[in-house]
């Protein structure tokens, strides 16, 4: 690889040092694993060095996916300390989240990069009207005790997740919270179940990647092991402080500027695929 080579990586190498940091905090502050952010940017960047749009979606979830263990696991052990992880929800939780999540991952070898962006806004767009309007409450909270109720949420938020990329918590904190737990204890238990779905669906995107054509160098199936060394050691690093601030911040505030963030991202993959 010559000079010019070399430079024209750097737009990428100072994306993924800001999405790193941002998606730590994010991911203790919000109990995201900060896939919300690092999907978004990282497709943009593949996309703008010249790989084919199809390609860069599925890379920027698999690798989200793997960049979200360590993230989440320091997140969890964060609040764990803290005293937030419920571990009867985790164990109630766990199974059915990782069965959804690795069904999800292999699957997502069969849609197409645009099908996973509409996935992505839709989702998107349906999250941020929760965040603002708190619809979800209202609509499963009777449902609280249910141990079946529990673990369909729990398939349907590790399959989503997948296909979205993210940990999860986006969908699983409101779940929590439906059914009757603190904010704070459903951000901590949500990190935990968030590296529940990561490691599941990671596995999923290196099976169903593992023939893929035009993946970036050093990939493993869907996930790039260059985006996911960088990203991954910022976004661990900076976890602990995302916890901290979750503890000392108001979270209204936060809530509504995390759900402008996802209209906007939604806004954007919607644009993609309607401009092909």
């Amino acid at each position: 690889m010559d000079w010019s080579e070399l430079v024209s990586y750097w737009p990428l190498i100072a994306g993924l040092v800001a999405t790193g940091a941002v998606s730590g905090v994010a991911a203790g502050l919000l109990g995201i694993g900060g896939g919300a952010i690092i999907v978004p940017v990282l497709s943009n960047a593949l996309l703008w060095i010249g790989y084919d749009a199809d390609v860069t979606m599925h890379v920027a979830v698999g690798t989200s996916l793997a960049i979200i263990i360590p993230t989440g696991l320091m997140s969890a052990l964060a609040h764990k300390r803290r005293g937030a992880l419920d571990m009867r929800i985790f164990r109630l939780w766990a199974p059915f989240i990782l069965v959804g999540t690795l069904i999800g991952g292999l699957m997502a070898g069969l849609y197409s990069g645009d099908v996973l962006r509409i996935v992505f806004a839709v989702m998107a767009f349906v999250i941020a009207a929760n965040i603002v309007t708190g619809f979800q409450t209202r609509l499963m909270g009777h449902l609280d005790g249910s141990s079946l109720t529990h673990r369909v949420c729990a398939f349907l938020v590790g399959y989503i997740s997948a296909l979205m990329g993210i940990g999860g918590g986006s969908l699983s904190v409101p779940t929590q919270v439906a059914f009757g737990a603190s904010m704070h204890r459903a951000v901590g238990t949500s990190a935990a179940l968030g590296v529940v779905i990561a490691v599941s669906g990671t596995v999923g995107f290196i099976v169903s990647g593992w023939n893929g054509e035009g993946l970036p160098p050093l990939s493993l199936g869907y996930v790039n092991f260059p985006a996911l060394v960088l990203v991954a050691v910022l976004a661990a690093a900076f976890a602990p402080l995302g916890a901290a601030l979750a503890h000392r911040l108001d979270q209204k505030t936060l809530k509504n500027v995390f759900a402008v963030f996802l209209v906007l991202v939604g806004l954007n993959m919607l644009w993609k695929v309607v401009a092909g």
